[in-house]
């Protein structure tokens, strides 16, 4: 398992670090707030309350020998800045910063940041998407553009098999996996998935389909 440090105990960062401990993470929470540390030391392995845009003692808790480090610091982005700044010069090896603004986001891009997310803005999207395809069931941002989702087979695709719908040359899209409900011998329900189904396949109308492609692409797809 990584060891990963969470710096900012917000909402975002509260929830991030217990989760994280909860699957078995060796986690560092830190944040100012006494009262915030508190309400996670019993999630994770180590939770300090101090300044973290003290370089010294972010190095003295061991911060530079994680895996990862998420600066979660939402509405101070000097403080956020700085930190971001400590830990790269501490030789972590791979940073996420969480930003509210674009410009927040651009600047810390520069810093030398490895990824950031901005779960506001991620969030208003992935709402959108939703609210415009209701037979979306999930998505994962694979990169910037690109997304694997889980779509209910439209009414379009169904009764057809794959070759037929050629997905590939028609919709730039490609199909992954296949969900398909199916019964137990008890009569208990399960989700039956085929990782690779074969060009004669007929997608049914319960069938879930895992498509993989540019978001562009993907939003083209039917929605009936």
């Amino acid at each position: 398992m990584p060891k990963v440090a969470v710096i900012g105990l917000g909402r975002f960062g509260l929830s991030l670090a217990k989760l994280l401990g909860n699957s078995g993470v060796e986690v560092i929470a830190i944040d100012r707030s006494s009262q915030l540390v508190d309400s996670v030391k019993d999630d994770v392995a180590v939770a300090v309350r101090m300044d973290s845009t003290d370089e010294e003692a972010l190095a003295a808790q061991d911060v530079g020998k994680v895996d990862v480090c998420v600066v979660a610091i939402g509405e101070n982005f000097e403080a956020a800045l700085l930190t971001a700044s400590s830990v790269k010069k501490l030789g972590v090896p791979y940073v996420i910063c969480r930003a509210q603004t674009t410009v927040h986001a651009e600047i810390f891009r520069r810093l030398g940041a490895d990824e950031i997310i901005q779960p506001e803005m991620q969030a208003g999207t992935e709402l959108a998407r939703r609210l415009a395809n209701p037979h979306l069931e999930d998505s994962i941002q694979l990169g910037t553009g690109y997304s694997l989702i889980e779509l209910r087979a439209p009414r379009a695709f169904q009764g057809k098999s794959l070759e037929q719908l050629n997905l590939r040359a028609k919709h730039a899209v490609n199909l992954v996996a296949l969900k398909r409900p199916s019964r137990t011998t008890d009569g208990s329900g399960r989700m039956e998935r085929i990782y690779v189904p074969l060009p004669s396949e007929i997608v049914q109308a319960q069938d879930i389909l895992v498509f993989v492609g540019s978001d562009s692409a993907l939003n083209e797809l039917p929605k009936e």
